[in-house]
């Protein structure tokens, strides 16, 4: 048995709930903060049988799209020391990241 743990942005966690419990996977949501962007994101741990691994990583591929959005970042302004300069940068944000590990044990009470 493997634990897949997919971390997805919070817009494409519900659909991948529904994705993956349409195709019978159990699912626990938890909601957790990504240290890059620090902005909500969710951790799902999936159990599952050895053969249904690849089956679970492909629903989280169609669902959790890359997309870009907009962060505004600020910098030390070269007109002092106290002062910032803020400007938009481009960030590539989604898709997911996923760790597969094996199960030692399960029990469900």
């Amino acid at each position: 048995m493997k634990m897949v743990i997919a971390i997805v942005q919070n817009e494409d966690a519900n659909l991948l709930v529904e994705a993956l419990m349409e195709n019978h996977f159990s699912v626990t949501k938890l909601a957790t903060t990504g240290g890059f962007l620090r902005v909500g994101n969710t951790t799902l741990l999936i159990g599952v049988e050895d053969d249904q691994v690849e089956k679970v990583i492909d629903l989280v591929r169609q669902v959790a799209k890359c997309r870009e959005q907009i962060i505004t970042t600020t910098t030390p302004s070269a007109y002092g020391s106290d002062m910032f300069s803020t400007y938009p940068i481009k960030v590539q944000v989604g898709g997911a990241t996923i760790f597969v590990v094996d199960v030692e044990r399960f029990e469900k009470i």
